[in-house]
């Protein structure tokens, strides 16, 4: 079953940016990952905003594949990066519909 990360980050410190996103998609596709969207045009149409700076939509083939990036030794370096220089939040969900209505959608 795919995986998807969800990657809101609000940015502290810029200066990692330009490094991380030149070499994270990188390993992202090393292991199987593929970008859906990378952008920092958000707007907060319900809720508290949460003044993010950039949202990442990645999808990951597997569990596993997921795993295996963000535990990969050559990510290490742009991790500790981006977690000095904002406030992330990664989640995982997968490609599953709790209520078990929609019918394309396995249910979870």
């Amino acid at each position: 079953m795919c995986i998807f990360l969800i990657a809101d980050i609000k940015i502290t410190n810029d200066e990692w940016v330009p490094t991380y996103a030149e070499n994270a998609h990188k390993i992202v596709h090393k292991h199987g990952g593929r970008y859906l969207s990378r952008s920092g045009n958000i707007t907060t149409v319900e809720g508290e905003d949460l003044c993010t700076s950039l949202i990442a939509i990645i999808e990951f083939p597997s569990m596993q594949h997921f795993e295996n990036f963000f535990n990969d030794p050559e990510y290490a370096t742009y991790a500790k990066a981006r977690q000095a220089g904002s406030k992330s939040r990664f989640h995982i969900i997968d490609n599953s519909d709790i209520a078990g209505t929609i019918e394309y959608l396995p249910a979870s």
